[in-house]
């Protein structure tokens, strides 16, 4: 088995254009408005590879280049290192040097160490990296025990109350009306939550949420500093604004002040994050809130040929929705490539068999295996894969795993090659080589026991190998880049590359879940899995949870330059029952399936222009939400489970304590017959109620908070005509 040849990491630089018109040249029309769209709030609307970072790079450039802005009061906010990584090269090669392109925790970590001292006094508390250890230490402390995936499940579950800015107190209301499935009680959820903000403070420690928390913090409540972070930025740029929290969306708020210098740049459609508490709504809002705002739609397609890009806008043309509402239909500047092939096998072993089967032809074709991608609904249905892959003697990396730099193999051998750049001349493994991969080679040799040829399987010791092989690349392409390169440069440029979380390309098919494949693509994508019960993913039975997974799938088909290939298996294992179906999302699409009526035909290109000078507060805006009061006594309702009572907690009750129990024992049935906890049918809040208000029809129903219309829906008649006394099928009477 040998590695796939790898492509240079160290590419031939563009010359710096020379002047600012210089920026702009290449640009399509719509991209050309983006760039000089410099005043004012933009919103820029970018479908799938319609090349939204060149259009938002290039408009940062030419504003510095041409005077307009100055570089150090440009902040560009994305949402991973790697993207923020890539803009500030971008920036650099158009000249553009001086402007801050970060993440929000990034940005937000860099001003609260600076306005620390001065705002609070001392040292800014230890960041902790994990969070999931001092969780199981507060779960501890409460005498609660839970198992690893209800450690990462609860840990997920604070994640998202935190970004939400929800408070203990609050996480129960707040997660049934989100329809949120908590895994355990979510009142247990809440007192967990409590004892790990205790143990934070106990511990004199922050979380990686407390970052944007106390700055968001310290920005309202001390002017002086609020007023300084603004007169520093005074222009902002937002990538993937899809995917913004609303504690992101309250910290860029305070950062802009009363300003409306802010360009936004997104598409709904790729919304896939919203369980991490990311919302499009403040993306499909931009428009209500800042009247005057030019809206750019980018859909001019460069990424897929045509075959490719009439899959992606035909299942969205079956979407439901607001993102749909909103969808672009995108256009492919492509020439014309393969038809997206479609295969079903008998079972998962053969389904992983056969992609191996394929890509190794496609390798063997020359297709580079780097620019060739696995990728799949879950983590859990990589084994299979790396299996067959490893069997079929094709290399192979994992994405989404531990972070290139923090594995053990790759910290190991960056010591031993500081060691060896440090005291080389006293190194007998360095006295024959002079040139610095052979350097490198040596040195991992020695240390990290890396050899010229893979070792056999998969697993472990296949991924250690691909990692040295990564770094034994990273030399050489240095060298070819660099000829007079050292090892002492060759360590400083790993250094460089660990601090900005930039790892080297390891050379081999890409292994990874849809969800970390965004913002990525390769010549060509094998997604696998694509089944009921996979894709959508069993768990997702609202509509709002069915849409995303058809927006995760379209992220998928999106990754795809020229060739896409769709498969499904019948069955789990050999031999296993036939009890699998293809996914509905392909439901008329692939062939031989009947065609559904689709929508209407998406957005299409183009510049929308604002109405300068118009006042915000007189545009219409959603109506306000009533303060809840107490039907008994008129008190204003603060208390989540008050609220959802309708009443103070000590004002009498009047209810029916027949119908209660009815209730409850029909919940029962309802939740073993879908096999969830009872809370995730209604909690006893909700059915006490019920049970107290007595509704006789569905408007009246739909009033008692904790009654969702997607519950209304399923449940509504049922419940109604046990208020209404009335016997359901099966039911034994109560006296």
């Amino acid at each position: 088995m040998t590695a796939a040849t790898h492509s240079p990491l160290f590419p031939q630089v563009p010359a710096v254009p020379d002047s600012a018109d210089a920026v702009l040249e290449g640009l399509d029309p719509e991209q050309r408005e983006v760039a000089t769209a410099l005043r004012g709030p933009v919103c820029v609307l970018a479908g799938a590879g319609t090349g939204k970072t060149r259009a938002i790079t290039h408009r940062i450039a030419y504003g510095v280049r041409s005077g307009i802005l100055q570089p150090a009061s440009v902040l560009a906010v994305t949402f991973t290192n790697r993207a923020a990584g890539e803009m500030r090269g971008r920036l650099r090669q158009l000249g553009a040097q001086g402007v801050q392109a970060r993440t929000f925790h990034s940005a937000a970590l860099r001003q609260l160490q600076y306005f620390w001292p001065k705002a609070v006094g001392g040292s800014l508390p230890r960041l902790v990296d994990r969070k999931i250890q001092l969780v199981a230490d507060a779960a501890a402390g409460l005498g609660t025990r839970l198992d690893r995936g209800e450690l990462r499940d609860v840990t997920g579950e604070i994640e998202w109350c935190k970004v939400t800015q929800t408070i203990p107190a609050d996480y129960p209301y707040a997660a049934a009306k989100a329809g949120r499935e908590a895994p355990r009680d979510p009142t247990e959820i809440a007192h967990l939550y409590a004892a790990y903000e205790d143990l934070k403070r106990d511990r004199a420690v922050i979380d990686f949420e407390d970052v944007l928390l106390l700055t968001v913090a310290v920005l309202q409540d001390r002017q002086d500093i609020a007023e300084q972070v603004r007169a520093q930025y005074q222009h902002f740029v937002v990538d993937e604004y899809q995917d913004v929290s609303p504690l992101q969306q309250r910290l860029l708020d305070l950062w802009l002040g009363d300003r409306e210098d802010l360009c936004v740049v997104g598409d709904a459609s790729q919304t896939i994050y919203s369980f991490t508490g990311a919302t499009p709504d403040h993306l499909l809002d931009f428009r209500a809130r800042h009247p005057g705002a030019t809206v750019v739609k980018l859909v001019r397609d460069y990424r897929s040929t045509p075959q490719v890009v009439r899959l992606a806008n035909g299942l969205l043309a079956q979407a439901h929705g607001r993102a749909a509402d909103h969808r672009l239909e995108l256009v492919s500047q492509r020439p014309s490539g393969p038809e997206p092939g479609y295969t079903e096998y008998t079972d998962e072993p053969a389904e992983a068999e056969g992609a191996a089967r394929r890509i190794r032809e496609l390798i063997d074709a020359g297709v580079p295996a780097a620019e060739i991608a696995v990728l799949f609904r879950t983590n859990s249905q990589s084994e299979t894969y790396e299996q067959a892959l490893a069997d079929a003697g094709v290399p192979y990396q994992l994405r989404g795993a531990e972070r290139f730099f923090d594995r053990p193999e790759v910290r190991k051998a960056g010591l031993a090659l500081r060691g060896a750049a440090r005291f080389g001349g006293n190194d007998s493994r360095l006295d024959d080589v002079v040139d610095l991969p052979s350097q490198v080679r040596a040195v991992l040799s020695g240390e990290g026991g890396w050899t010229i040829q893979p070792p056999a399987g998969s697993g472990a010791v296949r991924e250690r190998w691909e990692s040295l092989t990564a770094l034994v690349n990273l030399a050489q392409d240095l060298a070819a880049a660099r000829p007079g390169a050292t090892l002492a440069d060759f360590v400083a440029e790993l250094d460089e590359r660990a601090a900005a979380q930039h790892a080297p390309t390891v050379q081999g098919v890409t292994l990874a879940s849809l969800h970390a494949a965004k913002g990525l693509e390769w010549d060509a994508v094998f997604l696998v899995g694509v089944a009921e019960g996979m894709l959508p993913i069993t768990y997702a039975r609202t509509d709002e949870q069915i849409e995303e997974e058809r927006r995760l799938l379209y992220v998928g088909v999106t990754r795809a330059r020229e060739r896409l290939h769709v498969s499904w298996s019948l069955s789990r294992s050999p031999g296993g029952r036939h009890n699998r179906r293809p996914s509905r999302f392909l439901d008329g699409l692939r062939p031989g399936t009947t065609p559904t009526v689709g929508r209407s035909a998406g957005s299409v290109g183009g510049v929308e222009r604002g109405i300068r000078g118009v006042d915000a507060t007189a545009v219409p805006r959603r109506a306000q939400r009533t303060p809840a009061r107490c039907r008994v006594c008129g008190r204003t309702l603060t208390d989540a489970g008050e609220m959802k009572l309708m009443r103070c907690e000590d004002c009498p009750s009047d209810m029916d304590e027949g119908l209660y129990e009815r209730l409850r024992e029909w919940r029962a049935v309802q939740a073993a017959n879908s096999g969830q906890p009872d809370f995730c049918v209604f909690t006893d809040r909700t059915l006490m109620a019920i049970a107290e208000n007595r509704p006789d029809s569905p408007a009246e129903l739909s009033r008692i908070p904790g009654v969702l219309s997607r519950k209304l829906r399923s449940y509504g008649a049922e419940v109604l005509a046990i208020c209404a006394g009335q016997k359901l099928d099966g039911e034994i009477a109560v006296d």
